[in-house]
């Protein structure tokens, strides 16, 4: 009876969805969409009246998808053709994703994750969290492979014999750096960060930049643990010129009054230099001084070039007067030197171990797993001229070159079974939780709680504690640097005196240097801050009419009353050309092209990272832009010549979705400063988009992105923040899980902070399906 029951709801459904579709649905079609996709024309190759079988037809989401996706972003029907009601668009789309889809918007699907090791990221902070020890993954692993825009993708974070070598090699130096030999007995090293110099006189302005053109005086302030000689280090890099120059500068390092060490330097490449010296330093505050004298000019047509000072280093008191453990020795050793019986040197094993591997595999430890590890440390322990620290160090190379620790994994009961959707265990979900917002280890505080089954219970206050703590910098300097590539700005390629149409490269590089990309990022990380941890309307990412500037920004901007060093919150009501992530350096420069404005890398930054509807790629073979301007007796503005271009058949449709934006951004040259004309010509920043919406100025498309494109910001700002969280690229049967961030966006003014949590509280983050 059941299998007879089952037979008559397959049919009777399949018959029901047909029904609903010729009455309800084909009506909708005919009348909006056939004139252009039925009836022998395929506008687009896509035609929705050619099929075989009517039944596979309804079924077919590959067909289906398109017509979803464009009708919910309103790119179809054109905006010049006739519109349908809210009432029958929500008809459409319902019946699509109920019918083909088969989507139930009360238990969404969270989807299946990729088993995937740490990222370079990742590993990074890991170990730095573990062991207090910054090893460098930028130079001893390859580049990360992305996916959907992100670094995080389970499918692209995959790992070859070769790689796995580097993990086994990094992890005897890692430990080898954490418990060097005679690390219990080892001169106390204390490092102070660059940031911290101020010009001489002044607590609060920052100078760790000095130029090589003018005199310079920079001190900190660095704290000794006792009175006695020290080793004192400055490493700093050289900064400013693309290519060798003559310019060079004497450096003289000081400390309390006295000159320590001094050295004439120039132009090189390298990313850090060691300047060293002795100094007998007082227990508590000493003075480090720098001064920067100016040697050589740069021959005309050089650029200059300025110091960048990045930390001082004590190692001392030399004379064995203070004894200090060193970090990573306290974060292993938990109670200090190993004890003398053999007995208790085992226990003191297995607690280190407990303690450390825990961690390292964001869960509880069988006692198989111990007993091995601590076996492993008595082993060592027991050889000739072999210390217990060797052997501990033995034990936690292996943890660090376990794929226990090397790869995220999520233990699920039916690891096997497609069909089979169930909760994260707390352990998975705290694991998630760090390294989204940490990109690191869950710290004692998540894993207490997991062990307690109460993550879940109180989720929304360790997301509070997780952003108020240090460690949440990570998570925007890792989204936003791939989201918005504001990580790239740093190192994007751009040919400034081309641009400012100088020949003077050192005027071009007063202009435009490395300290002012520097503050680009800053500016664009400390406005997604604020509005994130403020809980300000997602929209003001667009529509902001303030933003963290300092002075040496605020000038480059042009927008008056900022001094200082230190990036302040800036009100930018009188400046409508800026404000929001579309007028900010980082966006225009990472869209542009080394010596021009791109309005085609702009506008589909835009269609991709902000309205979530990415215009198909280009066909091979299309012509340079500059092409158009060939025979043309005057030159031409940016907008004349993408008018040619576009005239071309293969060009048209996609530049229709693209050059409208892009265009609307043109008054920005390709380094980010405004302007209102173009080889003398003004310049014409008004369009239409192509859902129908006119604005005369970037003000004006500002507005249009933030309000009536506001449904597909919040839905595209949704997506990106899953895939970043998830390690995955969404799905069509995500759709109910999108719509639920998106009404939570609603029904709490767009609050930025209350999407985080929505992510982190949907079936996608907190569930899973099982594998195929």
């Amino acid at each position: 009876m059941r299998l007879i029951a089952g037979i008559l709801l397959l049919f009777t459904g399949s018959a029901c969805a047909d029904v609903v579709f010729d009455k309800e649905v084909q009506p909708i079609l005919e009348f909006y969409c056939y004139d252009c996709h039925a009836d022998g024309s395929s506008k687009g190759d896509f035609s929705m009246d050619e099929f075989a079988d009517k039944a596979k037809h309804l079924d077919d989401v590959s067909h289906w998808l398109p017509v979803w996706r464009n009708v919910r972003s309103q790119i179809m029907p054109p905006a010049k053709k006739d519109q349908p009601t809210d009432a029958e668009k929500k008809k459409l789309l319902s019946w699509i994703e109920r019918d083909v889809f088969k989507l139930d918007p009360n238990n969404p699907d969270p989807g299946q994750v990729t088993i995937r090791r740490l990222n370079r990221q990742e590993y990074y902070y890991a170990v730095k969290d573990l062991l207090g020890v910054s090893y460098n993954t930028q130079e001893n692993f390859p580049a990360d492979d992305t996916g959907y825009g992100f670094d995080t993708i389970g499918s692209v974070l995959s790992i070859s014999p070769l790689l796995m070598e580097k993990y086994l090699k990094a992890a005897m130096d890692v430990m080898e750096m954490a418990l060097p030999k005679g690390a219990a007995s080892s001169t106390p090293i204390r490092e102070f960060s660059g940031k911290g110099f101020r010009a001489t006189g002044d607590g609060v302005k920052s100078l760790n930049w000095l130029p090589f053109a003018q005199e310079g005086l920079a001190q900190l302030e660095v704290e000794a643990p006792a009175k006695g000689p020290y080793g004192v280090h400055l490493n700093y890099v050289v900064r400013g010129a693309q290519s060798a120059t003559e310019q060079t500068a004497h450096v003289e390092f000081l400390v309390n009054g006295k000159k320590v060490a001094e050295k004439t330097i120039g132009w090189g490449q390298e990313e850090t230099i060691r300047l060293s010296g002795k100094a007998d330093l007082n227990k508590g505050g000493n003075k480090v001084e720098i001064r920067l004298l100016p040697r050589n000019t740069p021959d005309e047509g050089q650029e200059e070039q300025y110091i960048n000072l990045q930390r001082v280093t004590l190692n001392g008191p030399r004379d064995g007067s203070f004894k200090e453990y060193p970090k990573g020795y306290q974060a292993i050793m938990v109670d200090g030197p190993a004890p003398k019986e053999i007995r208790d040197r085992e226990l003191y094993a297995r607690k280190i171990m407990r303690s450390f591997v825990s961690r390292a595999f964001r869960r509880p430890l069988d006692g198989g797993t111990v007993g091995r590890l601590v076996k492993m440390v008595l082993e060592v322990d027991k050889q000739p001229g072999r210390t217990f620290e060797d052997g501990i160090k033995h034990a936690m190379t292996a943890v660090l070159a376990s794929p226990r620790f090397l790869f995220r994994a999520e233990i699920q009961v039916n690891p096997n079974d497609p069909g089979k959707v169930v909760d994260l265990d707390e352990y998975a979900l705290a694991s998630r939780l760090s390294f989204f917002l940490w990109s690191s280890v869950p710290d004692d505080e998540l894993l207490s709680l997991a062990y307690k089954k109460e993550l879940r219970k109180n989720l929304r206050a360790q997301v509070d504690r997780m952003l108020e703590d240090a460690r949440a910098a990570r998570f925007t300097e890792n989204f936003v640097g791939q989201w918005l590539q504001a990580r790239d700005v740093e190192h994007f390629s751009i040919d400034t005196w081309k641009i400012l149409k100088t020949r003077d490269r050192r005027k071009a590089a007063r202009v435009f240097n490395d300290r002012v990309r520097q503050d680009m990022r800053t500016e664009t990380e400390m406005f997604f801050d604020f509005i994130l941890k403020k809980g300000r309307p997602a929209e003001e990412l667009i529509s902001a009419r303030y933003s963290f500037l300092n002075e040496r920004l605020a000038d480059f901007y042009q927008v008056d009353g900022v001094k200082g060093e230190e990036h302040r919150l800036v009100d930018l009501t009188e400046y409508p050309e800026r404000g929001g992530i579309l007028t900010q350096g980082t966006f225009l420069i990472v869209t542009s092209n080394p010596t021009r404005t791109s309005p085609v890398k702009r506008g589909l930054f835009v269609l991709d990272q902000i309205l979530g509807t990415p215009a198909p790629p280009a066909p091979p073979n299309i012509p340079e832009l500059e092409e158009a301007a060939h025979g043309s007796e005057r030159p031409l503005t940016m907008r004349e010549m993408m008018e040619i271009h576009r005239k071309k058949p293969l060009c048209a449709s996609c530049h229709k979705r693209m050059d409208p934006i892009g265009l609307g951004l043109e008054n920005y040259n390709a380094i980010g400063q405004y302007r209102t004309k173009e080889d003398g010509q003004k310049i014409d920043s008004g369009g239409e988009l192509i859902t129908g919406e006119k604005f005369s100025n970037v003000a004006g498309l500002k507005l249009i992105l933030a309000d009536k494109r506001r449904e597909d910001f919040y839905r595209c700002l949704a997506e990106k923040l899953l895939i970043y969280a998830t390690g995955r690229g969404m799905e069509y049967y995500d759709a109910p899980t999108i719509d639920l961030l998106v009404k939570r966006l609603h029904e709490n003014k767009g609050s930025m902070k209350e999407l985080l949590i929505g992510v982190i509280e949907s079936a996608p983050f907190q569930k899973r399906r099982g594998d195929d």
